[in-house]
């Protein structure tokens, strides 16, 4: 020691200075380390006065396991042995509390070098420990929390991208063991294709840059498995913004994107048969009201075809509308099969024998550059299927596939038995499990790409040039499979061609013998036929058609007034009727009450859409008999006649007025009386031309106002029948001027929408509704010539 310690005594000024600290406890205990002294310091911080502890044993200061364990004692021993003995530990102040103090004793020497006690600094630091011991406390609960962590995969990483540590998770999801990675450049984790692109360099670059970087992406486990990882990378930068490395938190969550890509496959689906379902109810009601108008032409056109059918340039126009007519039935069967509207008759079938017996008509159509191959699996199954419709169906694919190999190749249609289970990737919600007896269809052509193959159901989607095809095939395919209870998907890629599957129940009845198809013949009786619809054109239609054939015809406009006629005593052999029908009698309640009434009474349905009247589960109910709209007059005789029998049939002929006979005299037209027709529409001005010209009209053309304003500039027509559409003038202004030149001209308007009233133009006119029949005009002119004379005459 030196000899500022051992003259402490004389140092007035060391004493002065210990006597004004307050920050720390400075005093001084003899060798038996009884307190000696006592500063303002000791007692502010243990609570003491003077002469509370001076004389005390300076233990009385430790906790009283420190007391028990001779704690004391030891730091004496241990500044006498070495000159001075620093520590921290618990004290105890003068009310019992805790603090923690700072402590350094020093053994005291006098200037002889005599030993003469201890001199002892205390500081209370319990606020710095409380610190020390929360941080640690929290590093702990941070090592408890990261390491217990099982679901994420939590680890550090050097700035260069090396693993630092490594948690449970980390090891269970990524199968390492912390000491088979800590060391490690973290890119083992990638895919070889995101290391060779630079992936985890790049992620650690954001990460530097931006503070943070998360993404999802497959990643590697220690067994080569991938997952699929949700990742965050976080910066870690010290105090004064340094980087030091990187927080790494990784997440498994396969299962939710499988789950994702579940759902969104499962809400695909939905929408799709949602949307199919939607085309299929749109397009069985155009269907039904097109097939209407179908029905009421093609009995027109028959109908004029047996009174004017001798004449070749009449007969020539009538067959080429009825082709055009028989063009649109199709379209129209086309559509109620993808709206699962068909009617279907279905037996129990071997499809072996059908398609041997659709060999012939195959390689007809698709010609010589196809190869067509059957393959039938042995102890192939029976189904219950409508066997023309789907000889229909397999027609239509075979020539898809045709038109898909331009240059030639080969047709495949293979039959075998299947099973469909959960084990089917590509079972829908609609489709049910069980034996299915396959027919596959495949072809090596071009193939579809994934966006043409997701639309090639859809009706009218097509890839075809314009005019080579409707897009219907494969949509009436689709409804067909599906309103027989089957499946049916499309396998194909660009350039390896395509493979239509169809999958039909399994039936375990017998086949059934099938009826061989009898000729179509044109043969009437002498029977009387109710016929119940309330569509008055084909009502009219219908009728003349079976007075012509001979019939004895009742009409009736709905059920209830078909029932009234029943019920009067009229003897009725047939009642043809709608299944459609309005009022509160439907058409089977009726044909129900009827044969009540009439045993006898053999009962026809008909219609261009049958709904779930007649038909359940895709086939007509058992005992009903259905003659689809449109029908021909052969098809119409032909069904009559079978259900009534040729016994009772007594007439073979058709009635019909001698071709070329004169119009009746209300469709002649007053000699001499002329019209003038103006239409844009070439086609639709030209055909009213020629049927006005051929009821004895004089009739000038002009395809716009400035053509009709010269031709009126010459003559003076009795009628000026005018789009009101015209390129550059209107027709309203076309009229306006005519009357102008002409007062007793007669206005016709002709418009596909509402027409102006006379009080809106200002001037006297008719109207006429596009599309609109010769008939129609004429009798509005008739009107017209009468409400003249009357004008004329003055009533009288």
């Amino acid at each position: 020691m030196n000899g500022d310690q051992r003259d402490d005594s004389d140092s007035s000024w060391m004493q002065s200075l210990i006597t004004r600290v307050s920050e720390y406890a400075i005093f001084r205990l003899t060798k038996e380390g009884e307190i000696a002294s006592w500063n303002p310091g000791a007692r502010r911080i243990k609570g003491y006065e003077a002469d509370e502890v001076i004389g005390r044993h300076f233990s009385l200061f430790y906790t009283e396991d420190d007391r028990r364990n001779g704690v004391p004692e030891a730091a004496l021993h241990a500044a006498r042995e070495h000159g001075q003995y620093e520590t921290e530990g618990w004290r105890l102040r003068k009310d019992g509390t805790r603090f923690w103090a700072s402590v350094l004793i020093t053994a005291l020497y006098a200037a002889d070098d005599t030993w003469v006690g201890f001199g002892k600094i205390v500081r209370d630091t319990t606020d710095k420990r409380l610190a020390h011991e929360a941080v640690i406390e929290s590093e702990r609960r941070f090592r408890l929390l990261v390491q217990g962590v099982t679901d994420y995969s939590i680890f550090m990483l050097s700035p260069e991208g090396h693993v630092t540590n490594w948690n449970l998770g980390a090891a269970r999801i990524k199968g390492y063991e912390a000491t088979e990675i800590i060391g490690t450049h973290f890119r083992q984790f990638y895919t070889p294709e995101d290391v060779a692109q630079g992936l985890p360099e790049r992620s650690l670059g954001t990460a530097a840059t931006e503070g943070r970087f998360e993404t999802e992406g497959w990643r590697v486990r220690k067994d080569g498995s991938r997952f699929w990882a949700n990742v965050v990378i976080d910066a870690i930068r010290d105090e004064g913004g340094q980087l030091v490395g990187f927080a790494k938190i990784t997440r498994d969550v396969t299962e939710r994107k499988t789950a994702h890509e579940e759902l969104e496959k499962a809400r695909a689906a939905l929408l799709q048969s949602q949307k199919m379902e939607a085309l299929g109810k749109l397009t069985g009601g155009v269907a039904h009201d097109f097939n209407n108008v179908l029905q009421v032409l093609r009995g027109n056109l028959e109908l004029l075809e047996g009174r004017h059918g001798r004449d070749a340039w009449t007969r020539e126009r009538l067959n080429k509308a009825i082709e055009a007519l028989e063009h649109g039935a199709n379209l129209a069967s086309q559509l109620l099969a993808f709206g699962r509207r068909q009617a279907l008759d279905p037996i129990v079938v071997n499809l072996a024998v059908m398609l041997r017996s659709m060999d012939d008509l195959l390689r007809r159509a698709l010609g010589e550059v196809v190869n067509v191959e059957t393959v039938i699996a042995g102890g192939l199954w029976n189904t219950l299927v409508d066997p023309n419709h789907l000889e229909n169906v397999v027609l239509n694919l075979a020539i898809n596939a045709r038109d898909a190999m331009p240059e030639g190749g080969k047709l495949t249609l293979e039959l075998s038995n299947a099973m469909l289970d959960d084990h089917y990737s590509a079972l829908a919600a609609d489709v049910l499990e069980g034996q299915y007896v396959l027919l596959a269809i495949t072809d090596t052509g071009m193939g579809m790409p994934p966006d043409v193959l997701e639309r090639a159901f859809e009706p009218f989607f097509t890839t075809k040039p314009e005019g080579q095809g409707t897009g219907l095939g494969l949509s009436m395919a689709y409804g067909f499979v599906k309103q027989s209870g089957g499946h049916i998907r499309i396998y194909s890629e660009p350039g390896l061609g395509t493979t239509v599957k169809i999958y039909l129940p399994r039936s375990t009845e017998s086949v059934a013998d099938l009826e061989p198809a009898q000729p179509v013949t044109l043969t009437g009786g002498s029977e009387t036929i109710l016929v119940v619809e309330d569509d008055r054109r084909v009502q009219a239609t219908v009728v003349e058609t079976l007075r012509q054939l001979g019939y004895t015809v009742l009409k009736a406009h709905d059920a209830q007034s078909a029932l009234a006629i029943v019920q009067s005593g009229a003897h009725i052999d047939l009642i043809f009727t709608d299944v459609v029908m309005p009022g509160t009698i439907r058409s089977t309640e009726l044909a129900k009450m009827a044969t009540r009434v009439l045993p006898h009474v053999k009962v026809l349905f008909t219609s261009g859409y049958t709904q779930n009247a007649i038909v359940h589960g895709g086939r007509l109910d058992p005992g009903v008999h259905l003659l689809s709209k449109p029908y021909s007059r052969e098809q119409l005789a032909s069904k009559i006649h079978r259900l009534l029998g040729p016994a009772r049939s007594k007439k073979n002929a058709l009635t019909a007025e001698p071709a070329g006979a004169a119009p009746s005299a209300a469709s002649q037209a007053p000699a001499g009386l002329s019209i003038l027709i103006v239409d844009d529409d070439a086609t639709s001005r030209e055909a009213v031309s020629e049927l006005l010209g051929a009821m004895g009209y004089d009739v000038r053309q002009a395809a716009h106002a400035e053509e009709a304003t010269h031709m009126l500039a010459t003559e003076e027509p009795d009628v000026l029948l005018t789009d009101i559409v015209l390129p550059g003038r209107s027709g309203i202004e076309l009229a306006r001027m005519a009357l102008e030149r002409y007062p007793d001209i007669r206005i016709v308007f002709a418009s596909g929408g509402e027409a102006p009233s006379p009080e809106e133009v200002g001037f006297a006119c008719a109207s006429l509704r596009k599309p609109f029949g010769a008939e129609q005009l004429h009798a509005l002119i008739a009107r017209m010539r009468e409400q003249t004379v009357d004008e004329k005459t003055g009533g009288s």
